[in-house]
């Protein structure tokens, strides 16, 4: 089985896509999108500008796992 990890805390977007294979689960990508550029004017993270960079930045984060992996979208 191939599963998608959905991480969107704080100022971090990530994916990753892991196997789990008989002989135990494997990693086959993992990808981060920072946005502390966006935050460092404000000295701090600020909720409505991480929301709106989550979901600017997740179909890119997602489409990079699934390059990296090999995995194909159904």
């Amino acid at each position: 089985m191939i599963v998608l990890g959905i991480e969107t805390s704080c100022d971090d977007t990530a994916a990753a896509i892991v196997s789990t294979m008989p002989e135990g689960p494997r990693v086959l990508s993992n990808q981060l999108r920072t946005q502390l550029e966006e935050h460092a004017p404000f000295w701090g993270v600020v909720p409505e500008i991480a929301a709106r960079a989550h979901l600017d930045h997740l179909d890119i984060v997602i489409e990079r796992a699934l390059a990296e992996a090999n995995v194909k979208e159904k």
